[in-house]
């Protein structure tokens, strides 16, 4: 069974830019949902002692088996996307190995950060923006509502959620500025580096 992860820092700690109010709601109720519902929807089944990338791949594309996919995705990719957040957040690439990889395959910062909003603000509807590794490249890609690249064969570095419940309270329906914010703010781009 799972436990709703703890926030890597505390409920105050991303204010002005994500509040107190948002983290309490998206992290304590809607994260704390798909924890619950992944547990009751396991309970007594041959996955209930699985981990969740096992859980994931083991009902991804299966009809018969989605809402244990959707629970067990929306609990990763939330508990991901929380830990690619900190306080004074953003800024500069580190130099290393992620950063050279980013320079090779978007020639420019700036280009490979309006991309990532690009796709994160194009995202129709419900889901998530995601900077994966695909060999030894980096790319850019979106999911609907709770795929996952771990789905799908790619390894996330991270990722921006762009479910309304992640800026409605803050942003109201100006998804932009939130992502923007994430962007120049809040991401923890070593978090980033140590996943490539």
């Amino acid at each position: 069974m799972f436990d709703l992860p703890k926030l890597p820092f505390g409920l105050d700690d991303l204010e002005p830019f994500m509040s107190r109010k948002t983290l309490e709601f998206h992290h304590g109720k809607h994260h704390q949902a798909y924890v619950t519902n992944l547990n009751n929807l396991i309970k007594d089944t041959e996955l209930a002692n699985a981990d969740l990338e096992t859980l994931i791949k083991e009902t991804a594309g299966k009809a018969d088996k989605a809402g244990i996919f959707n629970n067990a995705a929306q609990v990763w990719n939330h508990t991901f996307f929380w830990n690619g957040l900190k306080p004074a957040g953003g800024g500069t690439l580190p130099d290393g190995a992620f950063k050279d990889a980013i320079l090779r395959v978007f020639k420019d910062e700036g280009k490979f950060k309006d991309e990532l909003k690009a796709a994160a603000v194009s995202q129709f509807g419900s889901g998530w923006a995601w900077v994966v590794k695909e060999n030894d490249d980096v790319k850019i890609i979106k999911t609907s509502n709770a795929d996952t690249p771990i789905a799908h064969g790619l390894k996330p570095l991270l990722t921006i959620d762009v479910w309304e419940h992640a800026y409605y309270l803050d942003y109201q329906n100006k998804r932009p500025d939130y992502v923007q914010t994430v962007i120049d703010k809040l991401i923890d781009w070593h978090f980033a580096a140590s996943n490539f």
